[in-house]
C-alpha cells in the first residue's frame, strides 16, 4: 500500500473531495515526522509506538573489502506493533493460510 493508495481510501470511506483527503494524510504523516524529529515517541493506541533511538558508535566491515571502518553514531526509528496490532496480524495470517 502506498501514500497514494491511504488517500484514496481516506476519500473512499470518509467523502472528503480528494485534494482535502490529501492534505489531511500529508497533515498526520508531516505531524509524526515533526514529532519524530523532536525525538518524542509516537503512540497510535492500538496499531502501535514509533521510537527514535540512538545508537552508539561502532566497528564494521565492509563486506567487500573486508576492510574495517568506524561507523558513525546516529539515531534511527523504530517500530513496535501493539498487542492488538500484533494478534490481528497472526489471525489474519493464520485464516489466509487455512484457506
Amino acid at each position: 500500500m502506498t501514500k497514494a493508495d491511504i488517500i484514496s481510501e481516506v476519500f473512499d470511506k470518509v467523502g472528503l473531495p480528494k485534494q482535502d483527503a490529501e492534505e489531511l494524510v500529508e497533515m498526520i504523516l508531516d505531524l509524526i515526522k515533526q514529532t519524530l524529529k523532536e525525538g518524542e515517541t509516537v503512540k497510535l493506541s492500538g496499531f502501535g509506538n514509533f521510537v527514535v533511538r540512538k545508537k552508539n558508535s561502532r566497528k564494521g566491515r565492509n563486506p567487500k573489502t573486508g576492510q574495517e571502518i568506524e561507523i558513525t553514531p546516529r539515531k534511527v526509528v523504530s517500530f513496535r506493533p501493539s498487542m492488538i496490532f500484533k494478534e490481528h496480524v497472526i489471525e489474519s495470517s493464520t485464516t489466509a493460510a487455512a484457506e
